[in-house]
C-alpha cells in the first residue's frame, strides 16, 4: 500500500477513535430519547467505519494511529466543563457540532495532503466525511 494510503488512513483512524469517545462522553448527557438514539446510531456506524479503517491498516501491517493525547485532553476537559455548567441537549448537540466540523475540515486537509492515495483509502475518508456531515445536519433540530 502507498505511503500517502497508510497516512491517510491513520487519521482517519484517529478521527474515528475522537469521534467515537467524544460520543460517549456525551450520551450520558443526552436527555431526549431522539437525541440519545441519533448519538447512539452514530456512534456504531463510526464504530463500523473504524472496523474498515483497521482491515485496510492490516492489510499494510501498520497499527494505526490514536489521537494525540494534547487534543483528546482538551476536547474531554472541554467537554465535561461545558457539560458540567450546562447539561442540556443543546449543550450536546453544540459540542458533537463543533468535532462533526473539525473532523471534515481536517479529513478534508489531509485528503489533499495525501493526495496520493489509493481508492480505498480515499473512499474510507469520504465515506467517514459524508458520516460527520450527516450527524451535523441530524443535530440542528437540537441546537
Amino acid at each position: 500500500m502507498e505511503r500517502d494510503s497508510i497516512r491517510l488512513l491513520r487519521e482517519c483512524d484517529a478521527g474515528v477513535k475522537m469521534g467515537v469517545g467524544t460520543i460517549e462522553n456525551t450520551l450520558q448527557y443526552a436527555g431526549s430519547g431522539k437525541l440519545r438514539a441519533l448519538l447512539q446510531r452514530s456512534r456504531v456506524h463510526h464504530l463500523e467505519l473504524g472496523k474498515q479503517i483497521g482491515l485496510l491498516l492490516d492489510e499494510a501491517n501498520d497499527e494505526g494511529k490514536s489521537p494525540g493525547a494534547m487534543a483528546k485532553g482538551m476536547s474531554m476537559l472541554k467537554t465535561t466543563v461545558k457539560l458540567g455548567l450546562n447539561p442540556t441537549d443543546q449543550t450536546v448537540a453544540n459540542l458533537i457540532t463543533e468535532g462533526c466540523e473539525m473532523g471534515v475540515r481536517s479529513l478534508g486537509r489531509y485528503l489533499n495532503e495525501y493526495a496520493a492515495a489509493e481508492p480505498p483509502a480515499r473512499r474510507i475518508a469520504q465515506r467517514l466525511i459524508e458520516a460527520e456531515e450527516e450527524l451535523r445536519d441530524e443535530l440542528r433540530t437540537f441546537l
